[in-house]
């Protein structure tokens, strides 16, 4: 009976098996994405969500600079750190965890992975899976062709800048073309003049 024994042994002594998943989550952090058995992955993503949730708790603490945060914040970065640690033993997958991985999954409550079926691996016929990271959450700039009427009048309230700008060259075309037009119809009459005389000729 293995009653309350979490977890799969997968037919190796403690001492390896701990470190094989710990290679696995140290390699899914790092490289986002990794192929491997479905019993593997399984068990690889209980270990990288808890990881994972782990700096994502101190999200917001991260984002201050390490002079600004009081010693209770500064405390619970170093407890995170170190229970990430006790998971995933590579320096490299640690940092990136907490730089980049954490911030992204910022609003996102588990479900930090997920894993895709890929068939079976030629030889020994083990069920093989692709077990990656979610992609991020930010939204995607709507087509244009998409963008609602509403969007218009947004478009035309501009700052004060531009609409004095905008007045400053409305009124300098309008300057422009009063200039213009009595050189134009000077033209015209001339051309008139000389049309005139050619016919009574």
């Amino acid at each position: 009976m293995r009653h309350r024994r979490a977890g799969v042994h997968l037919s190796r002594p403690t001492a390896h098996r701990k470190a094989l998943f710990s290679n696995l989550v140290a390699a899914l952090l790092t490289n986002e994405r990794i192929q491997t058995t479905d019993a593997k992955a399984k068990e690889t993503r209980r270990l990288a969500e808890r990881t994972i949730t782990w700096a994502r708790r101190v999200g917001d603490i991260l984002s201050k600079k390490a002079d600004r945060r009081t010693p209770d914040e500064s405390a619970r970065v170093v407890h995170a750190v170190r229970m990430a640690r006790r998971v995933v033993r590579d320096r490299v997958a640690v940092s990136k965890l907490f730089d980049d991985i954490a911030p992204r999954f910022a609003a996102r409550r588990g479900g930090y992975t997920r894993i895709v079926k890929i068939g079976q691996r030629p030889g020994d016929a083990a069920p093989m899976s692709l077990l990656e990271l979610m992609p991020d959450d930010a939204p995607k700039a709507a087509p244009k062709a998409a963008a609602d009427k509403s969007d218009k009048p947004a478009k035309a309230a501009k700052s004060p800048k531009t609409s004095a700008k905008t007045a400053a060259k409305a009124e300098s075309q309008a300057t422009s073309a009063k200039e213009k037009a009595p050189k134009k119809a000077a033209a015209k009459s001339e051309t008139a003049s000389k049309k005139k005389a050619k016919s009574e000729e």
